[in-house]
């Protein structure tokens, strides 16, 4: 198992909390919350040792222009690819637009 911590410029706080995917063989699961920081920080737990280079590449080009609301995401990998992991996210955020949060 490895952890990583990343940090991107943001937006607004983003309001309320919620969740995308589930842990399992080959997926992953996105927890969303606040941040009043003007920052998003993503916390990685990832089965797949040595990735965090491509962790990074991939969160750079998402969260890279500091558009999206500032938000502290706690991401649970079990070995999912990089699309999954951007439609997660995306799918994250749309959940938080469309209802607010939880």
């Amino acid at each position: 198992m490895e952890t990583i911590a990343l940090e991107f410029p943001a937006g607004q706080p983003a309001q309320g909390r919620t969740v995308a995917g589930v842990v399992a063989s080959g997926d992953l699961e996105v927890l969303l919350e606040a941040n009043t920081a003007h920052r998003t920080v993503v916390n990685i737990t990832t089965s797949v040792d040595g990735k965090g280079p491509v962790w990074e590449a991939v969160l750079a080009r998402i969260f890279g222009d500091g558009s999206l609301p500032a938000a502290k995401l706690e991401i649970n990998d079990s070995g999912a690819t990089p699309g999954v992991v951007q439609m997660r996210i995306r799918q994250v955020f749309e959940q938080l637009q469309s209802t607010g949060g939880a």
